[in-house]
């Protein structure tokens, strides 16, 4: 018998993930419960284990302590307590009494697998984890993640997405709830960190911090942008993200089921971020309303429309992703209002000074028609401090180069090919003849 109850904890430690030590607490409180109302007493059960003999010996134990007027222990007993104790025969327990300790086993072990899963769950809020769908009940979808349910409610689930059984989707931790039926977790697949979370799986550089992630807007099923920064000057965050021919942002655009996504480079000068945030439209100029956090937007009259996009939706992502209220001229509006005199007084954001032009040396490679590692060599030759053909150059830079290959026009296949005419003559006088 004592064999088979030492297996029996052996499984349901293998079974329910839970450690011996919980498991014999488990059974002690139930063997107490058991012992004193078989007993009438109020003594408390210990049990010792010997795992090596295979043996189960079971302790009444009473603290030797005042009763209280009721005659019960107290609640609190002193540090320094002393027990006397005598061994069980647990044949002398009845039927009913061994009904009693099983119940109140299965039930503390019930109870101490839900704490587990309440604790695991809510140590992984704002993760994104992979589940599989396992069925539908009315509007809400029920997600399994590993050995546990977790509820998709309808107001998180992405509008028009269908879901199919067995399905394996990706979700975002969003809420771990107590109830009286156990731990309810709830997930989101419209939450705009599970964005964040996407790219920290797709991207190593962002998972590493390499390239940070600055701010995200979203309209689920539609269309996100994303704003990312490189904490190392040599890592180009945009392209980062991309990944060869897009493979990185096409997977994650594939797991959002066709959401199109923007990235969009940060900048720390208000007027650029928010030309960056309107892409794909070219916007001309910002006018910063810094009291109302506020921006005018002047865009060309042929993009326009572009820059507000269908049911505004492009300018009210950037709106998001910026943080700034924008509103949105073209040029033959802003001007018909300064003629007017109604064009709003503010700085124009075209008066702050430039950042220094730069650009990657693979861009510069491209214009000249050059390998990149060559033009790597080249610079490095002439003391430019770069590591790869994804290194930064200033404008200088590039201008030296190109007057260094090119020696003004032409492209360096022309010059090879012979397209591109030479001039030979130095300012040697010819000899007189």
């Amino acid at each position: 018998m004592d064999g088979e109850f030492i297996e029996a904890l052996e499984q349901l430690q293998k079974e329910k993930d839970i450690s011996m030590a919980a498991l014999l607490q488990t059974v002690e409180a139930a063997m107490s419960s058991a012992y004193r109302k078989h007993y009438g007493t109020q003594e408390d059960v210990r049990i010792e284990i010997d795992p090596t003999a295979r043996r189960v010996r079971m302790y009444a134990r009473r603290a030797l302590v005042a009763l209280t007027p009721e005659g019960e222990l107290p609640e609190i007993l002193p540090d320094d307590v002393e027990y006397e104790e005598h061994e069980i025969d647990t044949a002398d327990f009845g039927r009913i009494a061994a009904q009693t300790a099983k119940q109140v086993v299965m039930q503390r072990i019930r109870e101490a697998e839900r704490e587990m899963v309440f604790d695991e769950y809510s140590a992984r809020l704002g993760e994104a984890l992979t589940g599989e769908v396992q069925r539908r009940d009315g509007r809400n979808v029920y997600i399994t993640l590993g050995h546990v349910e977790a509820v998709l409610p309808s107001y998180e689930q992405i509008p028009g997405e269908s879901y199919r059984f067995g399905q394996r989707i990706k979700v975002y931790v969003l809420e771990v709830k107590r109830t009286t039926k156990g731990p309810q977790i709830h997930v989101s697949r419209t939450h705009p960190s599970l964005v964040n979370r996407l790219f920290e799986l797709e991207v190593p550089e962002v998972y590493e911090g390499v390239v940070e992630i600055k701010s995200v807007a979203r309209e689920p099923g539609a269309r996100s942008k994303v704003a990312v920064w490189s904490n190392d000057a040599q890592v180009d965050p945009v392209g980062a993200c991309v990944g060869h021919r897009g493979t990185r942002v096409q997977a994650i655009v594939d797991e959002l089921r066709g959401e199109k996504v923007d990235i969009v480079r940060f900048n720390e000068e208000t007027a650029a971020y928010l030309k960056a945030a309107l892409s794909p439209a070219r916007v001309k100029d910002v006018v910063l309303h810094e009291d109302a956090h506020a921006a005018t937007v002047i865009a060309p009259d042929d993009q326009l429309s572009l820059a507000i996009g269908r049911r505004g939706q492009n300018v009210r992502l950037a709106a998001q992703l910026v943080g700034w209220k924008i509103d949105i001229r073209s040029e033959a509006q802003w001007a018909a209002q300064v003629e007017a005199g109604l064009a709003p007084v503010a700085k124009p954001a075209a008066a702050t000074p430039a950042a220094p032009e730069k650009m990657r040396v693979y861009e510069l490679a491209r214009e000249l028609g050059v390998e990149s590692r060559d033009l790597v060599e080249i610079l490095q030759e002439e003391s430019v401090d770069i590591t790869s053909h994804a290194s930064t150059i200033t404008a200088e830079q590039a201008k030296m180069v190109r007057d260094l290959l090119l020696g003004g026009e032409g492209t360096l296949e022309e010059l090879e090919a012979g397209e591109v005419p030479v001039d030979l003559v130095t300012d040697e006088k010819e000899p007189e003849k």
